[in-house]
């Protein structure tokens, strides 16, 4: 199975540490957050990555070659000119992707101890168009999911704003997830791609899930942790986490 690692961001929430380098390059205890990555789906078999940059692009794609692409076929999406948010990442990666085989995609910056291996399995037995982890904690924004698992629509705590995949479905029959930034993706997610260059991959998923499973998988007792703030990524280094 191939991987992407969405890689492209600007960081502000971890300035002034990103007004120098890119978030993918901000260490925990000493190891970049983009080689923790990589080397940890090394360690679940994926030898096939593709990695977008944008912010600082030249210092990640500097990186990389320093490390002999860890030895890997590792592959760049140039953003440079145009952040494309997740949804816009992946359509200009999706040449990358085998046609007909599901594909792994995470944020560079989840920290989490959950058993990759486990998500490639549950996803391979079940073949949804894709299947999502997620965790019941605390986030402004909130995937719903009926009784199955299966995504119905999504809430912004914030705004109030309610998305559903079915206008008849009631969100107080839902139960809410936190979505932790790693997901299996077929390559048909592709089909309903909106002809923009630059979206987001939620609403997409909620187009889908009108005649299409999207399953959420859900985690529990791993550990998981954004490190996109100052103070997570200070709990992040106390804790170790990058062992995981």
């Amino acid at each position: 199975m191939k991987a992407m690692i969405l890689a492209a961001g600007l960081g502000t929430r971890l300035r002034p540490i990103t007004s120098q380098k890119p978030k993918a390059l901000v260490e925990i205890n000493g190891i970049p957050l983009l080689q923790i990555a990589i080397e940890r789906l090394k360690k679940f078999g994926f030898k096939e990555i593709i990695i977008n940059v944008h912010h600082f692009a030249d210092q990640v794609i500097e990186f990389l070659k320093a490390k002999n692409f860890f030895d890997i076929n590792l592959q760049i999406s140039d953003e440079s000119e145009l952040l494309l948010d997740t949804g816009g990442a992946l359509k200009k990666a999706s040449w990358f992707f085998d046609k007909n085989k599901p594909f792994l995609v995470q944020n560079v910056d989840v920290l989490t101890s959950f058993d990759l291996a486990t998500l490639k399995t549950y996803h391979m037995q079940t073949r949804p168009l894709a299947t999502l982890l997620v965790q019941q904690r605390p986030s402004s924004r909130q995937l719903l999911f009926d009784q199955r698992m299966r995504l119905a629509g999504w809430q912004n705590h914030q705004t109030h704003e309610t998305r559903m995949s079915d206008g008849a479905i009631n969100p107080n029959t839902l139960t809410s997830f936190a979505f932790c930034g790693i997901h299996v993706i077929e390559p048909k997610l592709f089909d309903y791609f909106p002809t923009e260059k630059v979206f987001p991959i939620i609403p997409t998923y909620l187009k889908a899930a009108t005649d299409q499973r999207i399953n959420g998988l859900e985690l529990k007792d791993e550990s998981w942790i954004d490190v996109g703030k100052p103070q997570q990524l200070k709990e992040a280094q106390e804790k170790h986490l990058e062992k995981s």
